[in-house]
């Protein structure tokens, strides 16, 4: 349409400079929304396995079954199965020695807990600080593009005698694309961290309190069993 904004002409006859910036501003943008998608799902799946693992959990089952349970399928575990399975497994470990000391059994199992506990959280974290970085960097790459543009601006107003817009449209045009750009992938990137680093910390919160839970759970069966 005749008069129309055509952006892919503007940045077709933007300089060089402009392009690059844009280019990369395009990058960060589809990095982004790739992360953001798979953080999505993965966000999700922990959820999901962490309800259902406790409601089995809760159940009322055999712990030594639940365990074999989770050891035997141990390529599709994760989240609080792994924590469930990392501290029973060093949990019967420490009981198998022929004397054992109920404290140093149940600062091991906790151990072991916390570490995976730690790895499975930072599975989740993996690239949130990439959508941090896009968040932050991206409207400075863009206010580079845009004073590029600007500058091209005045060089064309200093070139000619008669000054008309069309003179300094085109460079005023791919200033703004590119603070437009630089909005674009930052925005996403900033409510995406913001809302996926919460969501990690509320998963967090709910693997402590399965681990503390499971550790009194243990204790009481020693002390059942020492009562035996």
């Amino acid at each position: 349409m005749n008069g129309g904004l055509n952006i892919f002409k503007l940045v077709a006859e933007a300089s060089l400079p402009v392009q690059l910036v844009m280019l990369l501003l395009l990058v960060f943008s589809f990095l982004s929304w790739v992360i953001i998608l798979r953080k999505y799902s993965q966000m999700k799946a922990a959820m999901e396995n962490a309800e259902a693992f406790e409601e089995r959990f809760w159940s009322g089952g055999d712990l030594a079954g639940l365990f074999r349970e989770v050891s035997g399928r141990n390529a599709d575990n994760g989240g609080m199965e792994t924590i469930f399975e990392s501290g029973f497994r060093e949990f019967a470990r420490q009981r198998q020695r022929k004397t054992y000391d109920v404290r140093i059994v149940m600062e091991g199992t906790e151990r072991a807990m916390r570490v995976a506990g730690t790895r499975e959280i930072g599975l989740l974290e993996r690239n949130l600080e990439f959508l941090a970085n896009v968040g932050s960097i991206s409207p400075y790459v863009g206010l580079f593009g845009t004073v590029w543009g600007i500058m091209g601006a005045f060089q064309g107003l200093g070139e000619v005698k008669d000054v008309t817009i069309a003179v300094v449209a085109p460079h005023i045009s791919e200033a703004l694309i590119a603070t437009a750009m630089g909005l674009f992938a930052a925005i996403p990137a900033v409510w995406a961290y913001n809302r996926y680093a919460n969501k990690v910390e509320r998963v967090a919160s709910r693997y402590e309190v399965f681990q503390e839970e499971f550790s009194s759970v243990l204790q009481r069966q020693i002390q059942t069993d020492e009562v035996a």
